[in-house]
């Protein structure tokens, strides 16, 4: 039986583009989880100690407001993803839903 290393999507988030495609897809899962799964996703990508400089934040703080189930304040995730590199935009939502 082969080994195979398990999947992680921080070996992929290596560009704006592409950290932009990835979170807008979890903007689409209804779950708010996977959201922030997709945020600490990137965060790790990028450096956790970094990005809490870069989001003036405390990597404590910042380890809490990524947690499975946390409800992090809008401002705190409007820091993270400037100091990401991205923004949320709002689009229409599809008619045929």
């Amino acid at each position: 039986m082969a080994n195979f290393a398990p999947f992680d999507a921080g070996d992929y988030l290596d560009d704006e583009e592409t950290i932009a495609e990835y979170l807008t897809a979890a903007l689409e899962d209804p779950n708010p989880d996977v959201f922030l799964t997709a945020v600490r996703d990137v965060a790790r990508a990028r450096g956790m100690a970094q990005l809490a400089k870069d989001a003036g934040l405390g990597r404590k703080s910042l380890y809490k407001a990524l947690t499975p189930g946390a409800k992090p304040r809008y401002d705190t995730m409007l820091k993270l993803l400037r100091a990401l590199g991205v923004k949320l935009s709002a689009s229409p939502a599809d008619s045929c839903s």
